[in-house]
């Protein structure tokens, strides 16, 4: 891959042209997904501003357009009616104001009467690379028409670190006042949480104090994309930890996570009710970005970037990186959050294919079904199941269920094309009841494996050469399979 210069990392785009030839480069990779959201050019990350507002869902993302690599940063803006049928809008935030000079970082959105607030971290710098992080907003109006504040919210809190960042905005109905949390960095080099106030949303921010969580004042370096939900009646803590190590988690060290617990804001006070559990399992999620569900309050919708700070990908070669997960239904059962599908993700099934051969010859875009939805039987015994192997049913991503440990195994080692520096290619759990049901959802480049009706998830990105377009199902597993439709229009809209 051509290295980027900081000059190309930071270059501005002014027009459609500019990106035309890198575009089609891009449309011609054999790992373009089918039904996720992904860039048009360049790279991916986080998923910021994720709401329902009059009747639609917008959605927006970082993106830098030049290639894989994290330079200037926009706001990319996706919107759906249905969450599963997406639409290229362009780019909704630019980084054109001496407070955002080097990037519109992650932020979040808050609906309003004719327009949506969008709040993010707009990242300056000045001539010796300092870098100053301003809390900013844009109004995005019904019309498509942006109107950005020329001055931050606020600034950078000097009694912390230069992270501070990914502000997340409340409006709290009781105490009627706009909440911000903020991640950020102590002077000790900890991760916390900042809290601003104000009684409007415009001017009037205040710095409430800092966040406190029992039991968790020194976890992890530095806490990106923090947020507060209520989901089920209980209040819920999400935010990426950095630089811990977790069990079973091989060498990953930056996680996104919650805890369940309760809120405060008389006390800013946060008191968990348990421990810090991963929401995903596999080898790479981070930045979860919740909506509230406006139809169903007893849920969230969220959705993650499909990736991890600082990897590198086998499309970088292709200038190209990242893409977001599906959206998935949050809801708490027990003192654990539960992730299912969106019921209308059943749509993008086609046809049902036969599932009676030992080794099959598949589509990529695939749904498989092991066990039975909203059952509670479990599935007899151990199974095997091999996703992309060979012919002979050889090599591929390994899934195994150990039924007496309760041990779900994913292995992608297997696959010829390992990627990372150290590629770290098996992920284990422990389930805590025997399995009933598995349903897994096939992309171009990507697999979603969800277990026992949503109690634990495992995300992966994949990149199939291809002899690697067959699937083994082990004879233990009562199996059913679906092609699917194309359902993301991946158009250049700038």
């Amino acid at each position: 891959m051509k290295e980027l210069t900081r000059e190309e990392q930071y270059r501005r785009l002014n027009s459609v042209e500019e990106l035309e030839a890198l575009y089609r480069r891009v449309k011609a990779s054999p790992y373009r997904q089918l039904f996720h959201i992904q860039p048009v050019t360049g790279l991916l990350n986080d998923p910021n501003g994720f709401v329902r507002h009059n009747g639609k869902w917008h959605l927006f993302y970082q993106w830098c357009p030049w290639g894989a690599v994290h330079g200037l940063k926009y706001w990319y803006h996706v919107t759906s009616t249905d969450l599963v049928h997406w639409q290229n809008e362009g780019v909704c935030i630019r980084p054109d104001l001496d407070i955002d000079n080097f990037g519109a970082y992650s932020g979040s959105a808050l609906p309003g009467r004719d327009a949506l607030c969008l709040v993010y971290t707009g990242n300056h710098r000045d001539e010796d690379w300092t870098r100053v992080p301003n809390t900013c907003l844009v109004k995005l109006y019904d019309d498509g028409r942006t109107a950005k504040l020329p001055w931050p919210l606020f600034g950078p809190n000097p009694d912390y670190t230069e992270h501070q960042r990914d502000p997340k905005i409340l409006f709290n109905e009781k105490r009627k006042k706009y909440y911000i949390v903020l991640g950020a960095q102590n002077q000790a080099h900890r991760g916390c949480i900042l809290v601003y106030q104000s009684d409007n949303l415009i001017d009037g921010w205040e710095f409430a104090g800092e966040l406190k969580v029992p039991g968790f004042e020194d976890f992890g370096s530095m806490w990106e994309c923090p947020s507060i939900e209520n989901i089920s009646g209980r209040d819920v803590l999400l935010f990426c930890p950095q630089h811990i190590h977790l069990p079973r988690r091989g060498g990953a060290v930056c996680h996104s996570g919650y805890i369940i617990g309760h809120m405060d804001w008389d006390e800013l006070t946060f008191t968990p009710d348990g421990s810090f559990h991963v929401l995903d399992f596999g080898f790479d999620t981070y930045a979860a970005e919740c909506a509230a569900n406006t139809m169903d309050k007893d849920c969230a919708i969220l959705t993650a970037w499909m990736g991890l700070p600082d990897a590198s990908c086998p499309t970088d070669e292709e200038g190209w990186q990242g893409c977001l997960t599906l959206p998935r239904e949050l809801r708490v059962r027990g003192r654990r959050l539960i992730q299912r599908p969106i019921p209308a993700l059943t749509s993008l099934r086609s046809r049902e294919l036969d599932v009676s051969a030992g080794v099959l010859h598949t589509p990529c875009e695939l749904e498989i079904l092991i066990g039975e939805e909203d059952s509670d039987d479990e599935a007899r015994g151990d199974f095997d199941l091999e996703l992309f192997c060979g012919k002979a049913g050889e090599g591929g991503l390994w899934i195994h269920y150990n039924a007496h440990y309760r041990l779900i195994t994913v292995d992608r080692s297997r696959m010829k094309i390992r990627f990372g520096e150290e590629p770290d290619d098996v992920r284990e759990h422990l389930i805590d009841n025997p399995l009933t049901d598995m349903r897994i959802f096939i992309d171009k480049s990507s697999v979603e494996i969800f277990i026992n009706d949503g109690d634990a998830v495992f995300t992966s990105r994949i990149f199939p050469e291809e002899s690697e377009r067959y699937f083994r199902i082990g004879h233990n597993a009562n199996a059913r399979l679906w092609s699917l439709k194309e359902t993301v229009k991946d158009e250049l809209i700038i």
